[in-house]
C-alpha cells in the first residue's frame, strides 16, 4: 500500500518565493502520472500470481512473496529512506526515485528467475515507499493554501485510478501478452513520469526538515501509537491473506476464466474506490467508532465470502462488498494516528503518519505471507477468507482496547 493518502504535513507553510500559484499547475500531472504508474505496479502482480507461477515454474504461495516483500520495501522506504533522503533536493529526489522505479520494472521485465524477479520488486518498493512519503509535500507547495487540499487529491488520484483500471488492464495486457509484458507497460509509464517531473516541476521545492532520530523513537515507544500501528497492521492486512490469492481463489473455487477475472477485478477496483470515500464520511467525527463497526462487517464479509466463494453471483456481490469495506477503514486508520499523535505526542504528527504508511505496507506484507502460509498447507485456498477474517476480529480487539484507554483519559 500500497499506498495511501498521507495526511498533510504540519510543516507545510507559505513561504517567500515559494512556487505556490492561483491555479492548479500542470506539474501536479507528472505528479499524477507517477502515482498511477506506482499504484499500478503495487497490486498488478495480485492478477498475475498463476501466470507468473506458471512461467517461473514456481509454486502460487512462493508467487506471493512478490507482493509480501514488495510491501516491506514500501515500510522501509516510507519512514527510514525518506529521513535519509530528507537533504537532497525535493525536484532531484524525486527524478532519481522515478529513474528507480523505471529500473525495477525494467529488471522486473527481463527477469531471468524468480530471485531476480524478487530484488527488482523490493527495488521499486524503495521507490514507492520515499514517493508517497515526499508527494503529499510537494504537490501541497506547487498551489496556494485553499487549494492545498484539492492538489493533494489531484496526486492520489493516480493511485485510485490505478487499482480501478491500471490492475485490470495490466492483468490483461499480462494473460494476452505475458506478465513480462505488463512490467515493460508499467516501466513506460514510470518514464513517463519521468520526464513529465523534469519538465513540469519547478526546480526551488522547498525542502522539509527530516525528523530527527529521538522524534522517531518517541513515536515507535508510546504504547497507544503502537497499538494504533498494530491496529492498522491487523485491519488492513487481514483482507490481503485473501486478496492477494483472489486471482487463483476465482479461478479454482469460483470457476472463472482468466478473462472474467479481470472484469471481476475491475469491480473490485471500483468497490475500493467507493469505500475510500465512504470511509472518509464516516470517520470524521469519531474515526475509532467508525473503524470498530467497518472491521467487524470487514471481517463478516471476509468469513461469508469463505462459503459464496464456490458461487459465481454470490461470490462476486460479497467480494464487491468486501472491497470496499477493505479499503473504508483507511481514511479512519489515519486520521486515528494524527489526532493521537496530536494528544500524546504534539508535533511527531508526521513522524506517526509515515509510520502508520508503513504500518499499511507491513499489514499487506504479513497478510500476503500468511496467505501463502494458508495456501501451501492442508486448509488450501478456500480457507484465506476465514483466515483473514480473524486477523481483522485482532483488529477489533485492538480498536476496542483503545476506545477504552481513550475513555479513562
Amino acid at each position: 500500500m500500497n499506498t495511501i493518502t498521507k495526511p498533510l504535513p504540519a510543516s507545510v507553510r507559505e513561504t517567500k518565493g515559494s512556487p505556490a500559484r492561483k491555479s492548479l499547475p500542470a506539474a501536479l500531472w507528472a505528479l499524477t502520472i507517477s502515482a498511477f504508474g506506482i499504484g499500478t505496479t503495487e497490486f498488478v502482480i495480485v492478477g498475475l500470481l498463476p501466470t507468473v507461477a506458471s512461467d517461473l515454474n514456481i509454486a502460487i504461495p512462493s508467487a506471493g512473496l512478490l507482493v509480501s516483500l514488495y510491501a516491506i520495501g514500501v515500510a522501509i522506504g516510507a519512514p527510514i529512506l525518506t529521513a535519509l533522503t530528507s537533504s537532497i533536493p525535493r525536484k532531484r529526489l524525486l527524478i532519481l526515485l522515478m529513474v528507480l522505479f523505471v529500473i525495477g520494472n525494467g529488471l522486473a521485465s527481463i527477469a531471468p528467475g524468480f530471485t531476480t524477479l524478487v530484488i527488482a520488486r523490493i527495488v521499486t518498493g524503495f521507490a514507492h515507499g520515499v514517493f508517497f512519503s515526499i508527494g503529499a509535500t510537494i504537490a501541497a507547495s506547487l498551489v496556494t493554501v485553499e487549494k492545498r487540499a484539492s492538489a493533494i487529491s489531484i496526486m492520489f488520484a493516480g493511485l485510485t485510478i490505478a487499482i480501478v483500471t491500471g490492475v485490470p488492464l495490466g492483468t490483461f495486457i499480462g494473460q494476452q501478452f505475458g506478465w513480462r509484458a505488463t512490467f515493460i507497460g508499467v516501466a513506460l509509464l514510470g518514464l513517463i513520469g519521468l520526464i513529465s517531473s523534469m519538465v513540469l516541476l519547478p526546480s526551488n521545492l522547498k525542502n522539509e526538515k527530516g525528523a530527527s532520530l529521538k522524534m522517531q523513537l518517541k513515536v515507535v515507544t508510546n504504547k497507544r501509537l503502537l497499538l494504533a500501528f498494530l491496529m492498522t497492521i491487523l485491519g488492513y492486512g487481514g483482507t490481503f491473506v485473501t486478496f492477494t490469492y483472489l486471482s487463483p481463489v476465482l479461478q479454482q473455487i469460483t470457476g472463472l476464466s482468466e478473462s472474467v477475472v479481470t472484469l471481476i477485478l475491475l469491480l473490485y477496483g471500483i468497490a475500493i474506490a467507493i469505500g475510500n470515500v465512504v470511509g472518509g464520511k464516516v470517520s470524521n467525527r469519531d474515526p475509532l467508532k467508525a473503524l470498530i463497526w467497518i472491521f467487524m462487517l470487514q471481517s463478516i464479509m471476509l468469513l461469508m465470502f469463505t462459503f459464496t466463494a464456490q458461487y459465481t453471483i454470490l461470490g462476486i456481490i460479497t467480494l464487491f462488498i468486501m472491497g470496499g469495506l477493505s479499503f473504508a477503514n483507511v481514511p479512519g486508520l489515519q486520521l486515528y494516528v494524527v489526532q493521537l499523535a496530536e494528544k500524546q505526542l504534539p508535533g511527531t504528527e508526521d513522524v506517526a503518519s509515515a509510520f502508520n504508511i508503513a504500518s499499511f505496507n507491513l499489514g499487506i506484507a504479513i497478510g500476503a505471507y500468511v496467505g501463502g502460509l494458508v495456501v501451501s498447507s492442508s486448509l488450501g485456498l478456500g480457507a484465506t477468507p476465514w483466515i483473514g477474517a480473524l486477523f481483522v476480529m485482532l483488529a477489533v480487539l485492538v480498536a476496542l482496547i483503545s476506545k477504552k484507554l481513550s475513555i479513562q483519559i
